[in-house]
């Protein structure tokens, strides 16, 4: 047993998905039919100001025809009434300085696209009439990730935001991905025992993808000065916790312990030996077994001799 530092690595898996962040969800605004519809199925990329489709509503022909109307007239209020009502229908401001310049009422508006990405979901179809409850698609840029890690609850007072963090998967061997924590959330799932928590890393070469499953190291930071042993010394018993020290010339003690936190190879010991012990880490299962049997029948002996002869013949 050696008193040192001992760093409170947290190993567990997870999954990647895409950053919220960088999703954008596209809904309309008004009711209509999906026209002209270029994207045609989830995993497409498309660029930032790309084309998606175009949208006929007879609102926003309405809508239009009203701002034409208010131009005719001279009225300045109702111009820019007119102008503020097809912002709120999702217009573009090009969209609406072209219609001022040329008063041409355009029976079908573009839609186009609010940022790079990847489509990530497409529930729409060319000719499907759409409401504004409906989403029409999302896109989701992988320029970074999120990886979603399960933490065991023993462990959760552990984890804090912004500690390092490692990630590896099976299919690139050999290479790590280095992030950090930027998100813990408050509620433990009751069944599991996990907290969740979210994991951030850049991914500029688009290698970690959504739903992939990821081994994770978290560094939780180092507990100073502390004693610590091998894990495979710690004997746990369901009740209690022991350890078999080595006394020297062929003999051992099995002794009670607290245990602390496990982190790799070793777990802290808070109470029940002290620095510079030797604890048994190959065969002590063997020796606590040997002593509790031995144990058990010195005890059976005792109560044996102890015992009266009409005690003796009424036990089965």
């Amino acid at each position: 047993a050696e008193r040192t530092r001992l760093w409170r690595g947290i190993d567990t898996v997870g999954y990647a998905d895409y950053d919220e962040s960088k999703v954008s969800h596209i809904h309309l605004r008004t009711e209509g039919w999906i026209e002209k519809l270029t994207v045609q199925s989830e995993g497409e990329r498309v660029k930032k100001g790309e084309f998606l489709f175009e949208l006929y509503s007879p609102k926003l022909v309405n809508a239009q025809e009203e701002l034409v109307t208010a131009i005719a007239s001279g009225n300045k209020g109702l111009i820019r009434a007119s102008k503020e009502r097809l912002s709120a229908l999702g217009v573009s401001d090009g969209q609406i300085k072209k219609l001022q310049k040329d008063k041409k009422i355009q029976q079908r508006i573009s839609v186009y696209a609010p940022q790079d990405g990847v489509v990530s979901t497409l529930p729409v179809r060319e000719g499907m009439f759409v409401k504004p409850s409906m989403k029409v698609m999302s896109l989701g840029d992988l320029s970074s990730i999120w990886i979603l890690a399960e933490v065991f609850e023993k462990q959760s007072a552990w984890v804090k935001v912004g500690q390092p963090a490692e990630v590896s998967l099976s299919y690139q061997p050999g290479k790590i991905w280095q992030g950090k924590v930027e998100y813990i959330y408050p509620d433990l799932d009751p069944t599991t025992r996990t907290l969740k928590v979210r994991l951030r890393f850049d991914n500029p070469d688009e290698l970690l993808k959504p739903n992939m499953y990821a081994s994770i190291r978290i560094f939780g930071g180092p507990r100073e000065d502390t004693i610590v042993i091998p894990i495979e010394a710690l004997i746990r018993t369901g009740r209690e916790e022991r350890v078999v020290i080595s006394l020297g010339e062929g003999r051992f003690e099995s002794r009670l312990v607290t245990a602390g936190i496990e982190s790799g190879d070793f777990v802290e010991i808070l109470q029940g030996i002290e620095e510079g012990d030797r604890v048994v880490t190959s065969g002590q299962f063997l020796i606590d077994s040997e002593a509790s049997m031995r144990a058990s029948l010195t005890r059976m002996s005792a109560d044996e001799a102890s015992a009266t002869p009409g005690e003796m013949e009424g036990q089965p």
